[in-house]
């Protein structure tokens, strides 16, 4: 059985369709989480940032309310049903924004633990972890992977561009206090941009905010996916290694992730690839494996023919995105940095 989720509350009108995706995608391939079965449990960008590197372009919906997006229940039953013969190492809530802003989010996670025997992931902004109500949602579990790309609140303003309720001070207290209350695995992920944040003085006012928290690890990532804003550009290998030396717990997470995509059955080829590409861009050479697999060589062709996907050049390797109903892709990188 595959259960197509509908929002209990639908405000305006869906972009290219988006209001019919599962809650539950993949198994994909994660650099860290090894096999991951994902679980969005909010709408399509729906978040408390609009990050300036974010695969998914910037955020349509900003807020800070924590809802009721998805019948819980049939959350559950969709990871179930998908969970047989997929491989899954982990279930991750993340998704198409910001999982904290789902108000079952403990629920399911107890439910996730309670019934499926599998690690329970939940990748984070971390940005409302402030609030008690929300660290106590993610106690149960196993690994907490929050986001922290600035040292000031200048840079983090500029880098994540929050909802006007966010602060930075806020964000660090948190994070902070979670640290405090959370006896899971906390992986720190650090976003390196250049020209933002890769400098040796942003480094060090990140390194004092990282002390205060005192994560298990410290991940360094970089915009490899095509990004929400086109100038955004990944760091030179000399600032990702005096990132790591200025940094010291860092663990760097470079490479691109290998492995099988899941897709769900029994989605045509073209709705599988369509679904994994507006939620995660896939490099070109991805795509064609998926389709060899599922059967239908020609139909990412057919797709970016059709005006479905549009092929975006980044970092060397080309990435297929999504497109809105104006051929547009739903990843709209723009030509100039923004004032913030």
């Amino acid at each position: 059985m595959v259960l197509t989720l509908r929002p209990l509350e639908t405000k305006g009108p869906s972009i290219g369709g988006t209001d019919s995706l599962r809650t539950v995608y993949g198994p994909v391939p994660s650099r860290r989480l090894g096999r991951s079965l994902g679980v969005s449990p909010i709408p399509r960008k729906t978040c408390t940032y609009s990050c300036v590197y974010c695969q998914l372009g910037r955020t349509s919906t900003l807020t800070t309310q924590r809802r009721s997006f998805f019948p819980k229940e049939d959350v559950v039953g969709e990871i179930a049903s998908s969970l047989p013969d997929s491989g899954a190492e982990y279930i991750t809530f993340a998704g198409d924004g910001e999982p904290t802003l789902c108000k079952d989010l403990g629920w399911l996670v107890g439910q996730c633990k309670a019934q499926f025997g599998i690690p329970v992931a939940v990748i984070t902004n971390g940005s409302l972890l402030d609030r008690p109500q929300v660290r106590a949602d993610l106690m149960e579990a196993d690994v907490v992977m929050p986001s922290l790309d600035a040292g000031s609140a200048a840079l983090f303003r500029r880098i994540n561009r929050p909802h006007k309720s966010v602060t930075y001070d806020k964000v660090l207290e948190g994070l902070v206090a979670f640290r405090r209350e959370y006896h899971g695995r906390l992986w720190v992920e650090v976003m390196l941009v250049r020209g933002l944040n890769d400098s040796p003085e942003s480094l060090d006012d990140l390194k004092h905010a990282l002390d205060r928290v005192a994560p298990d690890q410290v991940h360094l990532t970089m915009p490899i996916r095509p990004p929400a804003e086109k100038w955004v550009q990944m760091p030179a290998p000399s600032s990702v290694h005096a990132a790591r030396d200025i940094l010291g717990r860092g663990h760097e997470v470079v490479g691109y992730e290998s492995g099988t995509f899941g897709t769900s059955a029994p989605a045509r080829p073209e709705e599988a690839i369509m679904e994994i590409c507006l939620r995660h861009p896939l490099r070109e050479e991805q795509a064609e494996q998926i389709a060899q697999r599922l059967g239908a060589p020609d139909v990412v062709a057919s797709l970016v023919a059709a005006g479905e996907l549009m092929r975006v050049a980044h970092a060397g390797k080309h990435y297929l995105i999504a497109s809105g109903p104006s051929g547009a892709p739903l990843s709209h990188p723009q030509d100039e940095e923004p004032s913030v």
